[in-house]
């Protein structure tokens, strides 16, 4: 019997990923300097890497800018930074290169005038990723909560005349980000929801949910620090028990599927289409 492999169709690069990559590429062709982003262009070794060796320099991003740093081009990627960051940068001496996803910078500019209305700004989201450690730079007055289980919604507790207004990272899981909201709703408070999640991750996870209702088995690729790409492999692994989370060919065992006949494929928001391809024509030759 011939065996399925399909790879699903927004598999790979988001838009506001791919704008960051492709502008440090050209950077490095132009060859007009040092470079540097501030935190990894993504969250892909294989990307990193190969803009390292080709002379690109990471910094901290949970440190200020280096003093003394040799003047270059500094770029901001697609996570955005906090308010306060992006302010030294501007003042830093370097050519400052802004490559935050528009979809981020749009959440930057809700929470901050929510908040100069005093209002209290809630983001669904993981506290520890630079996405949303950079939106709650943009909180100025009041009061501000990053919310990312039930247990937190539960305890979440606000004021009698407490306005409230809700965002989302935008990589979040959607069906998780209506539950929470919900459980925030239920208090009666006085509540405006935005639904902040990017278009292409809802497609993304919808697409991957699909599929993996499907197929036999799924491949999940991408990074292990990738919020997207975890969120993908969740919801693959609840709908398909063989489901196989992988950051590079290496990391595919393919005889562990070797009685299966469908096979689905789907990438994180980071993940190369080369990367993709390469596990695509691994699982077509090896089952």
């Amino acid at each position: 019997m011939d065996r399925e492999v399909i790879v699903a169709e927004s598999a790979g690069f988001c838009f506001g990923v791919r704008r960051a990559v492709d502008y440090v590429y050209d950077c490095v062709q132009k060859k007009e300097g040092p470079i540097y982003t501030y935190g990894p262009i993504i969250h892909n070794e294989v990307v990193t890497e190969e803009l390292e060796k080709e002379g690109v320099k990471i910094l901290d991003p949970t440190k200020a800018i280096p003093e003394h740093l040799p003047i270059g081009t500094l770029i901001i990627r697609s996570h955005g930074v906090t308010k306060k960051r992006y302010e030294e940068m501007l003042i830093s001496g370097h050519e400052l290169s802004d490559m935050t996803c528009p979809f981020v910078k749009k959440i930057h500019t809700i929470v901050e005038e929510h908040s100069k209305q005093k209002e209290t700004i809630i983001i669904i989201g993981n506290k520890e990723h630079p996405e949303v450690i950079g939106i709650c730079g943009w909180c100025h007055e009041g009061r501000h909560e990053v919310i990312g289980s039930k247990e937190e919604a539960e305890k979440f507790v606000a004021g009698a005349n407490e306005k409230i207004c809700i965002v989302s990272q935008t990589t979040y899981n959607y069906k998780k980000f209506q539950e929470l909201v919900e459980i925030i709703y239920k208090k009666g408070y006085d509540i405006s929801v935005i639904n902040t999640i990017c278009s292409a991750t809802k497609d993304r996870q919808a697409e991957a949910l699909s599929l993996a209702k499907s197929m036999e088995a799924m491949i999940v690729i991408g990074s292990r620090a990738s919020s997207n790409t975890q969120k993908l492999y969740e919801i693959c692994k609840k709908e398909c028990a063989n489901t196989y989370y992988i950051q590079t060919i290496d990391d595919l065992d393919v005889t562990k599927m070797s009685k299966i006949h469908s096979v689905g494929i789907t990438a994180g928001a980071s993940t190369p289409n080369k990367l993709i391809e390469e596990v695509q024509t691994n699982v077509r030759n090896e089952l």
